[in-house]
């Protein structure tokens, strides 16, 4: 039976095969030879190959080749009405090349033609409001649908009128509202085909509920109807649950079903879920569509099952162009890992001819700068300047990454320039990369009128955070509060590290308690700011809070352990118990936990069990290592750690410029001044490592305790930029050892001028003339230390009892007695005093039993 209403497939065949391809061949020549657009048809006076006449509707025209000669036609006119189409008549003419393809090309001025009909039918409504469409002209079509209700109601709509008019709302759910209470009150709900555009309009403008109140009214809905109701789903897991009940109520999926369906197929659940609907597929035959396979592919490459991914492209029968560009998108976003199969999956389509897009290029660029392969990249960046994407924005984004990755940064700003239509994508890629003109970037951004989104403030915060521009960040937290960023929790969360970098960690923590949801990364950041600040205490304190609320992962366990070790007052026992927490969530085996277990045993003299954790540790990264390392040498241990890194090395694995700090350190307490030397000559000439003012200090401590000190004076002034601190007061303690009382003096002096507030310098010089018996200049050296407001610095004991309640451990100076516990504390004192005693006078027996 012929349609009822226009329908080109219908019209191709009634004209017979060929037509259509000698008709845009007609055009392609037209196109190259001349585009006269003052030519217009005689007949008919359009300029159109649609031709509507009063009273009739309508007309689509077939051509055929009425000779050899393609400028002559024959043109056959065909009626399109409600009812069945016929062939009116047969209308011979003759037309010249240029002015016959003007009657069938132009389209612009349908609308024209469409105002002459005097009483259009449903059909004629149609086709204008689809051309309309087709324009991007979504509010004329409106217009020509609501013109057309006002003149005869609802005489000239039908479903495909109601189904258009719902399409041109564009998502304005007031709109779409109107219409469908035009619907209600026709009658035309009752429609399965307009219910569904209903909640397919509903879907698009966000108001999902009111798609599922049209569905649940349906007594007979198809499967477009839940198809359409399976695609409004925001959440997974109820599409998910939705799709399921489906299967159960005996629904049979079609293509669609199963692609909209494997879409939202990600997570534990969603992955079991989408292999079941693998194994559906395959047995209701729809392997063979490409849709489908492409839906596949794009679940298991998002959920890192790239060989099964893979797989399931090898044995797709027919390939388009999505589904290449799905598999060479989940290699490159993995990373390094599959950079290379990514690369190898795009020479491959090109060597099968297919043609390459935008997301093509995309995804190969990608994988180039996962590599850190510039050559190839560079590459691919002439190919896409070849086949016309070279300013592509979304191709020269990615460009940007990879030359940035690959540490050319000018060809990234070259890039950068070349984009003529920059998105935001494009400014926030380029502040991440210039961090020096991260703020004129800022700003010319805004001026281009590209509005920035949380990312570009994340890019800002991290530049002006890292170059410790204070005043610079204040003002970008003044503009994050202004258009309302601050309620991004990424943005907060930069801003908490921003402040902590900066010292202001009462802004971090005013920012933190704003904060309407605290999520795992900015408990982080808050923790790791008062670890930077020295504020250990708080640090842990936070982390208890945070454990109530969250559930800790590795970087949490990394920040409170740093904390822990580097904190002299709070007890060990807390260290093991987060070490335990973190056994039980199984996160001993990550290289970022283990490392700073390592740290942290070490540090706080638990020398075996920082042992017994590195031979657990299953991926010994460099920082395990140098973390091993530093703590044997804190302990003397010289041949443990000469063991350890002669092994490291053996393993392939480089050496840093803090393990080379530790081996130093091991050598210097030994004094092995030789071996010394050639760890040290290792580090410069083998590793390249530039050597810092810590090594000169070490290499100058070393050469100072065997009493080299004139060596040791020589090597420190060959440092570039002049002895610090650290070198200094490494020569000093040298020169302590040695009594070389005429070069302490002038390293004294130094020293005081660098650093007149420290108090170091004047005790030692004071115990140095003590010890020579020169009493006044004892007695001088006080004098200057009262008379510059220098005080001596108090020293600390801290004692651990078994308190398991106690978070802190028991600190305790001489002479102290404002400890709570000083009675006990001093009874154990003299105890232990007594028992040391009492153990050197039986040693002491014992020796002289022997030597009888």
């Amino acid at each position: 039976m012929a349609p009822s209403a226009y329908d080109p497939a219908f019209a191709r065949r009634s004209c017979g095969p060929g037509i259509h391809q000698h008709l845009r061949r007609v055009r392609r020549r037209h196109d190259a030879a001349s585009g006269d657009a003052g030519s217009q048809m005689n007949h008919g006076g359009a300029e159109t190959g649609m031709l509507e006449f009063s009273g009739i509707g309508m007309l689509d025209l077939g051509v055929v080749p009425a000779s050899d000669n393609l400028n002559q036609f024959q043109v056959f006119v065909f009626i399109v009405m409600p009812y069945p189409l016929k062939m009116l008549h047969k209308v011979p003419s003759q037309l010249s090349f240029k002015h016959g393809f003007k009657f069938f090309h132009a389209l612009k001025h349908e609308h024209h033609l469409f105002d002459l009909i005097h009483q259009p039918n449903a059909a004629s409504v149609n086709c204008s409001m689809l051309n309309h469409l087709h324009n991007h002209l979504p509010f004329q079509a409106l217009a020509a649908f609501t013109d057309q209700f006002r003149l005869h109601s609802l005489q000239n709509v039908d479903e495909v009128t109601l189904g258009l008019s719902l399409k041109a709302c564009k998502g304005e759910v007031k709109l779409g509202c109107q219409i469908h209470g035009l619907l209600v009150s026709s009658g035309f709900v009752s429609l399965v085909s307009v219910s569904n555009s209903l909640m397919k309009m509903y879907c698009k403008s966000g108001n999902f509920w009111k798609a599922l109140l049209v569905f649940e009214n349906l007594s007979h809905p198809d499967i477009v109807s839940w198809n359409t109701v399976l695609s409004g789903f925001e959440e997974s897991l109820d599409a998910l649950h939705f799709a399921r009940s489906m299967h159960f109520r005996g629904i049979v999926f079609d293509q669609v079903t199963y692609t909209t369906a494997l879409s939202f197929c990600w997570g534990d659940y969603g992955f079991l879920f989408g292999w079941q609907l693998h194994s559906l597929v395959v047995k209701c035959g729809f392997g063979c569509e490409v849709f489908v396979g492409n839906a596949l592919v794009t679940m298991y490459s998002r959920g890192v099952m790239l060989d099964e991914a893979r797989r399931v492209f090898d044995e797709m029968p027919k390939r388009d162009l999505v589904s290449w560009n799905a598999m060479i998108s989940g290699y490159a976003q993995e990373g390094e890992c599959y950079g290379l199969e990514a690369v190898l999956l795009f020479v491959n389509m090109l060597s099968n001819h297919i043609l390459i897009d935008h997301i093509s290029l995309t995804g190969a660029v990608s994988a180039c700068g996962h590599m850190k392969n510039l050559k190839l990249g560079r590459q691919i960046h002439g190919l896409a300047q070849k086949v016309g994407y070279g300013t592509h924005v979304s191709i020269c984004n990615v460009l940007m990454s990879t030359y940035s990755k690959c540490e050319v940064p000018n060809d990234a700003k070259v890039v950068f320039e070349s984009i003529s239509n920059r998105n935001v994508v494009s400014w926030t890629t380029m502040i991440s990369i210039d961090e020096e003109d991260a703020m004129s970037l800022f700003n010319a951004m805004r001026i281009d009128g590209v509005y920035p989104n949380d990312v570009t403030f994340i890019g800002l915060i991290h530049s002006v955070t890292v170059r410790n521009l204070v005043t610079e960040g204040l003002m970008i937290h003044g503009l994050c509060i202004k258009s309302c960023f601050l309620s991004e929790q990424t943005v907060s969360n930069s801003l908490i590290t921003m402040y902590a970098k900066f010292e202001c960690i009462q802004e971090s923590k005013k920012i933190f308690e704003e904060l309407n949801c605290r999520e795992t990364v900015s408990w982080n950041a808050l923790i790791s700011g008062y670890a930077q600040n020295g504020l250990y205490k708080e640090a842990f304190c936070t982390f208890l809070s945070a454990i109530k609320e969250i559930t800790p992962s590795q970087y949490t366990f990394s920040s409170v352990l740093n904390a822990i070790a580097a904190a002299e007052d709070i007890s060990l026992k807390h260290g093991q118990r987060c070490h335990s927490y973190l056994l039980k969530l199984g996160l001993n085996t990550d290289p970022t936990v283990s490392g700073a277990l390592l740290d942290m045993y070490g540090k706080r003299g638990h020398i075996i069990e920082s042992q017994r954790v590195f031979d657990e540790t299953l991926e010994r990264t460099q920082y395990a290592w140098t973390a091993i390392i530093s703590a044997y040498a804190r302990h003397g241990d010289f041949e443990a750690v000469m063991s350890l890194y002669t092994e490291m090395e053996r393993e392939g694995i480089s050496p840093d410029s803090i393990t080379f700090l530790s081996v130093l350190a091991a050598c210097c307490r030994k004094g092995m001044v030789d071996v010394g030397h050639r760890v040290f000559e290792c580090m410069v000439k083998k590793h390249s490592i530039e050597p810092t003012s810590e090594h000169y200090s070490i290499m100058v401590d070393m050469l100072g305790r065997v009493g080299r000190l004139d060596e040791a004076k020589k090597l420190m002034h060959q440092i570039p930029g002049g002895p610090g601190l650290s070198v200094l007061q490494s020569l000093l303690g040298s020169c302590r050892i040695h009594g070389n009382l005429k070069m302490a003096e002038k390293v004294v002096a130094t020293l005081v001028e660098m650093d007149p507030a420290s108090s170091g310098p004047y005790v030692l010089m004071a115990n140095m003339y003590a010890e020579k018996g020169k009493w006044e200049k004892v007695a001088e050296v006080r004098k200057k230390m009262r008379g510059r407001g220098v005080k001596k610095e108090v020293g600390f004991s801290w004692v651990d009892v078994s308190d398991v309640d106690s978070l802190y451990l028991h600190s305790f100076s001489s002479g102290d007695k404002s400890h709570p516990e000083y009675e006990n504390i001093c009874k154990m004192a003299e105890f232990l005093g007594l028992q040391m005693n009492f153990l050197k006078e039986s040693r002491e027996r014992e020796g002289e039993w022997c030597h009888e």
